[in-house]
């Protein structure tokens, strides 16, 4: 199995989320993920160790330059020790979904503290019917959603029965002690990654000068499509403020909806589109309800979503850091047809990857990665703005439509965490396993302290777009998996050590 490739200096995009962080809004992402069966504490903790040297980036620290003279750099943390960051909570049993998702929302509104790696997973036992979670938080420095999910598949495993380890050399018998940087090779290291940005920039606008040469030729049948420009300056102007984009206040509130990934491609195929704009349509009926029960109109107004795209290619998988551009997708919420709405979603993300959107923003980030990293530092830490360029952000993330395992227990549930920051309020994140759609509502308690009406929001336009394309409720196939070979005298002692532990 492959390492992950590793830098030794955060890139500006990945400092960005130290930059912009603040206790009132941690950029933290992760996951509750619920078995079907109780993991044994100890044993869970010995294979997450067994498994480190196949992630090293889990074992380093931050270690800032001195005066911001250059972005952060990742350094190995001699003084690591697993149980700073695998720790065992045991909730009142039976205790229910509910009250994991409460337990969640106290968990995930911390940040986490910079002076240690900057992960934490928490083995959440005493759920009712034998089952067990795991919460997991993930700087977002570390990791975008794409190699947090590739992240996932080296963590879990395929089948009941895992595979052994394969045997590496630990990087961490030639780590040595963070130290301080030299200021006079900081600058020059920084004057290095400034030249490297410039390439970058350099070379991404070099492959869009030939992309659009290529499609010149096409240009005249496709004249009523908006370009590049056009499409990117509708950013600029001021986003129409929905009821949930309020300034955050630190207090968290989680909602979880799941739906058939069946149903949604039968949507798609009936339809048209993708499942993203599936999603997307959803999302935009949900608001529109949400709106409305606030005493807000529809009529005329549009949601502005920051829809994350991976840049990130085939010969980039496993490769840690943030590697994402966005698409700024327009909604109109005055389609109360969810087939036109679906189909106007549908037409308006076609437009903006037809015109090149998210490679356009991706050269401005390169662009903006060859300010200096002591501008780009301070200009994070007095932003806080109290309009936001989004009303909300929506991430849809593929995952693995097979089963995974956590110690023989198969994870029936996978419920994303994605950080909300500057009055946008409510962010959403939705992760396909294991043939459904698991749907993962983030906000803030202030902007959003009914979150459990957004989430039967979610729930009701889901249905509506179902019952519109004339999609019958479908069962997700079966995925039948042999049963565990591992001993049941073996688990049973692992139990009975973790709790007289």
């Amino acid at each position: 199995m492959a390492q992950p490739q590793l830098n030794e200096r955060l890139t500006s995009t990945d400092a960005s989320f130290l930059y912009f962080e603040r206790k009132e809004a941690p950029l933290h992402i992760g996951g509750i993920h619920v078995f079907d069966g109780e993991i044994p504490f100890e044993e869970f903790m010995a294979m997450i160790s067994a498994k480190l040297p196949l992630l090293p980036r889990y074992r380093q620290i931050i270690v800032p330059a001195p005066f911001n003279v250059g972005h952060p750099t990742w350094q190995y943390d001699t003084n690591f020790n697993i149980a700073k960051h695998v720790f065992r909570v045991q909730m009142d049993a039976p205790a229910s979904l509910d009250d994991l998702r409460h337990l969640a929302e106290h968990l995930q509104t911390a940040m986490l503290d910079r002076s240690k790696p900057l992960w934490e997973i928490y083995v959440i036992s005493g759920l009712k019917n034998n089952t067990s979670a795991l919460i997991t938080k993930v700087h977002h420095a570390m990791v975008d959603g794409i190699s947090g999910v590739d992240l996932m598949k080296i963590i879990f495993d395929m089948s009941p029965e895992p595979p052994p380890l394969p045997k590496l050399d630990d990087p961490m018998k030639h780590a040595v002690r963070p130290g301080a940087k030299n200021l006079m090779d900081e600058l020059l290291n920084n004057a290095e990654e400034t030249m490297k940005s410039w390439t970058e920039f350099q070379r991404g606008l070099v492959s869009l000068t030939e992309n659009f040469l290529k499609e010149a030729p096409n240009l005249n049948s496709r004249s009523s499509q908006p370009n590049m420009l056009t499409s990117m300056r509708s950013m600029a102007t001021p986003v129409n403020l929905m009821p949930f984009n309020k300034a955050n206040s630190g207090t968290q509130k989680l909602g979880w909806s799941e739906f058939s990934f069946a149903e949604a491609r039968a949507i798609r195929a009936a339809i048209g589109g993708t499942v993203n704009d599936v999603v997307l349509t959803v999302l935009s009926g949900a608001v529109a309800k949400y709106i409305e029960l606030h005493g807000q109109k529809t009529e005329g107004r549009s949601l502005r979503v920051m829809v994350p795209v991976s840049m990130r290619k085939e010969d980039q998988r496993g490769a840690l850091g943030n590697l994402v551009s966005v698409l700024p997708t327009e909604i109109p919420l005055d389609i109360n047809n969810p087939v036109e709405r679906i189909k106007r979603v549908s037409q308006k993300t076609s437009e903006l990857k037809g015109a090149k959107v998210a490679e356009g923003i991706s050269l401005l980030t390169a662009l903006m990665g060859t300010v200096p990293a002591g501008v780009q530092a301070l200009v994070g830490s007095l932003v806080n703005t109290a309009v936001p360029p989004f009303n909300i952000v929506c991430t849809n993330v593929p995952g693995p439509q097979i089963p995974l395992y956590v110690m023989g227990n198969r994870m029936t549930a996978s419920y994303p965490y994605v950080p909300t920051s500057f009055g946008l309020g409510v962010s959403v994140g939705i992760m396909s396993y294991d043939q459904k759609l698991f749907f993962g509502v983030i906000a803030d308690g202030q902007a959003m302290p009914d979150i459990e009406k957004f989430k039967q929001f979610l729930d009701d336009s889901f249905a509506e777009l179902r019952s519109a394309a004339g999609v019958p409720e479908l069962n997700p196939p079966a995925v039948v998996t042999p049963a565990r070979k591992a001993s049941s005298k073996t688990r049973t002692r692992k139990k009975e050590q973790a709790v007289a532990d």
